[in-house]
């Protein structure tokens, strides 16, 4: 197994590029609440969460971090850590209930308010237009693998961004796209919770059009000055040996986890590996003629959310762990194991490891030659509590942090285009299918108070912020 030492030489300040972003992110569902309030209709996260067994604790996100009642208490946090960006979503049930028809003012009314308060902050704020919760009644018309959701997502994206293109000027239409298509119709850990692989597949396919059709909506409302990309979850493959067998699975993995989406979206293709090795499950017929040439449509620059790399070996090998059943890899169920890779781990039992971070962005330097990136998201979960004073020490996350700083500032002065940094995340939140047993945020959030408390992470990332990049 190769892995890349993404340490800055000891002693060393690293200052990043003039004009760097800077920024924090969230996800609507995981921290407004107001779920039912002024139009909002469940998505297919709320009736994920509401049932029985399905998330941890039994949680919800009804109330998640109450961001819809304190949004101004939470861009104060945000101007103290001088953050220049914000990345947040729009609820897209909140703003279009049913997934079809006009737009509720009510629903804008939250995100032009959010949106005011964030630019008077001197905040430039970053829509992300989908990230996960569909609204229900579009799922109960059959979802991402039906081909009308791409559709209506058009028509939501220029909704949203004719309420808002005077005042955002850089839109994201999808999270993380691979999550919306394999853990939430292959897998069934994510809503909607459907363990039909060919289903994931007619997901993956749809979102790739949606967020083409998508883009197009955004270039019709938006001015031209305007940027619009995409952000992608891209999988740090690496096999457990030098073996042809392990080679091969991490090619599988690295068909259905990224190309699946790098090459309809950059080169208007299908991977022909992915064609083959899902050819038991599908024949493709539901990509139609003009498919591929929507999908891939120009984007200003590609988001990449990173945490940590995927290591993989053939089923035959030794490898000590195997993916969970239903698997959330079609084409590559039984025949990929994942063995958990050495070292230090997150309390997401997530492996620390910088050098998958300086991997993804060299491979993109290489492989999308004039493509912007930005860091979309990255950080980690930690058992860390308020301490006797209240203080909040999470020395781990600190040391998670610079380690994958420097391997952004590596990756930049060895040629990637690295624009900007987002850490995940700015609050503590509903953390999916964990509930709110796994903590993310910069800053702690007492759930039963709703008491924001700055970690000494937070005060770190000022630093950083305020200096342009690593002390020594």
């Amino acid at each position: 197994m190769t892995t890349v030492d993404a340490s800055p030489a000891t002693g060393a300040a690293l200052p990043f590029p003039p004009g760097f972003r800077w920024g924090t992110a969230t996800a609507a569902y995981q921290i407004e609440g107001a779920a039912a309030l002024d139009g909002r209709t469940p998505s297919i996260w709320d009736t994920f969460s509401s049932t029985p067994g399905k998330v941890l604790g039994g949680d919800t996100g009804d109330t998640a971090a109450d961001h819809y009642y304190r949004m101004a208490e939470d861009v104060g946090l945000m101007k103290r850590l001088g953050v220049s960006d914000y990345r947040f979503s729009v609820a897209w049930p909140r703003v279009q209930p049913t997934g079809r028809g006009p737009a509720l003012s009510r629903g804008l009314d939250f995100y032009r308010r959010l949106v005011d308060a964030l630019l008077e902050a001197g905040i430039r704020p970053v829509a992300t237009l989908y990230h996960w919760d569909l609204p229900q009644e579009l799922e109960d018309r059959g979802g991402w693998p039906r081909r009308e959701t791409a559709e209506r997502f058009a028509e939501y994206a220029g909704l949203v961004a004719g309420a808002l293109g005077d005042r955002v000027g850089s839109w994201t239409t999808l999270n993380e796209p691979w999550c919306s298509a394999f853990l939430g119709y292959a897998s069934g850990v994510h809503a909607p919770g459907r363990t039909e692989p060919e289903a994931a597949l007619r997901a993956a396919h749809h979102l790739n059009l949606a967020h083409g059709l998508g883009v197009r909506a955004l270039r019709a409302a938006l001015p031209p000055s305007a940027e619009v990309s995409l952000t992608l979850n891209l999988h740090v493959v690496r096999p457990l040996t030098d073996s042809a067998a392990d080679a091969d699975a991490a090619r599988r993995i690295d068909a259905v986890g990224n190309r699946i989406f790098l090459d309809p979206v950059f080169r208007g293709r299908l991977p022909e590996d992915l064609i083959r090795d899902t050819a038991a499950l599908t024949d493709w017929s539901f990509v139609r003629d003009g498919d591929l040439a929507a999908a891939c449509e120009p984007i200003d620059w590609l988001g990449l959310n990173y945490y940590a790399p995927t290591v993989v070996a053939a089923a035959g090998s030794q490898a000590p762990a195997a993916e969970p059943s239903p698997s959330p890899w079609p084409g590559a169920g039984g025949l990929v194991r994942f063995p958990p890779p050495p070292g230090p781990r997150t309390a997401m039992d997530w492996p620390v490891d910088a050098g998958g971070l300086y991997e993804l962005l060299t491979r993109l330097r290489d492989e999308l030659p004039g493509v912007p990136l930005l860091v979309t998201e990255n950080g980690a979960a930690y058992e860390d509590h308020p301490g006797p004073g209240g203080e909040v020490r999470d020395p781990e996350r600190i040391a998670y942090l610079r380690e994958h700083l420097a391997a952004v500032h590596r990756a930049i002065r060895d040629g990637a285009d690295v624009r900007g940094y987002f850490l995940w995340s700015l609050l503590d939140n509903f953390e999916w299918a964990y509930g709110y047993s796994k903590r993310f945020g910069i800053v702690h959030v007492d759930f039963a108070t709703q008491l924001r408390t700055p970690k000494d992470s937070a005060r770190w990332y000022a630093e950083v912020i305020a200096r342009g990049g690593l002390a020594p």
